[in-house]
């Protein structure tokens, strides 16, 4: 079970609105402070003007400089935005305690190798959403709804391709930092740390809790075109966390599905494999129902496990 110990009155089930507000507030206020200061910081850094900056945050740069700077605009403004706003949350607003000793304390080399199988398990049926979610057709009524979705979709792929076309192995390291740890670490504190022990609390009912984090989690990344498959990652994730009572797992988990995917764009850029990020029908059908089986039976060897550990409780 998750740990998140509290006995503020603002993270009553009374209260359930108002946390919530200030949740959101709190956490877009930082994110908003930190990619401020990060852009405060790229010219002292890496020495490119005011002027240039509209065409880095668009992928159109031609600086040299401009993809590390992308990237510590991001690892400051979001993941490490992440990581500041729930400790915010959790430590000034709710004054909760994390347990972080009790969650170290319940990680375990068992439950790191089945992590491991329930993330192969995972990706390989993640596959098969990735490819029914990007060709999802809406009625014809909703055609002007879909045409912004489909020219978000496209934006925000151009800023995916340019952010991990690394032209150098210190670009590659640095995309690890901030799209693999950084993300991963921030993203799991706040979500699966802060926000889903709040709302199973709320909600009363742990799986209700963890599906709405997935929801939100999913949401707030604005890809409608990649919705459903980040939403299972997301619930992956929480049901790691839920079984387990430790954080770590989730964590690994993330960094371990982010990195992947940096991994293979790299290993692409360099010749040794054939991988394409904007092609969505890289799993087979029966590669993906195989994972969907791996992925519910490493769930349940996951939950035995925690369950006999006995730390966990």
């Amino acid at each position: 079970m998750e740990i998140y110990n509290t006995q503020n009155p603002i993270a009553s089930k009374s209260n359930w609105l108002l946390s919530f507000v200030m949740m959101v507030l709190i956490t877009f206020g930082v994110l908003i402070l930190m990619q401020g200061l990060g852009l405060l910081l790229i010219k002292p850094l890496f020495g490119i003007p005011i002027d240039e900056m509209m065409s880095l945050f668009t992928g159109q740069s031609e600086n040299s400089e401009g993809r590390m700077a992308f990237l510590f605009v991001q690892g400051l403004g979001t993941g490490f935005g992440f990581i500041v706003a729930a400790l915010i949350i959790a430590k000034v607003v709710d004054k909760a305690d994390l347990g972080f000793q009790q969650q170290m304390g319940r990680f375990k080399f068992i439950g790191l190798a089945i992590t491991v199988l329930v993330m192969f398990g995972g990706i390989l049926f993640n596959g098969l959403l990735i490819d029914w979610n990007a060709n999802i057709t809406l009625p014809e009524s909703l055609s002007h709804i879909e045409k912004m979705m489909r020219e978000k979709e496209d934006e925000l792929m151009l800023l995916t391709k340019y952010l991990t076309d690394f032209d150098s192995f210190s670009e590659f390291l640095m995309g690890l930092l901030v799209i693999g740890l950084l993300a991963g670490l921030g993203e799991e504190l706040l979500f699966r740390g802060v926000l889903q022990p709040k709302l199973q609390f709320y909600t009363g009912n742990a799986h209700m809790g963890i599906w709405l984090v997935a929801f939100i989690f999913s949401a707030i990344h604005l890809q409608f075109y990649g919705f459903f498959p980040r939403m299972l990652l997301g619930a992956i994730f929480g049901y790691l966390y839920h079984y387990s009572g430790s954080l770590v797992y989730p964590v690994i988990a993330h960094i371990l599905n982010n990195s992947f995917t940096v991994i293979l764009v790299y290993l692409n850029k360099l010749g040794k494999i054939n991988f394409n990020i904007e092609e969505s029908d890289q799993v087979s059908l029966p590669f993906a129902l195989l994972g969907l089986v791996i992925l519910l039976i490493g769930l349940k060897l996951f939950r035995d496990k925690s369950h006999n550990n006995p730390a966990h409780g």
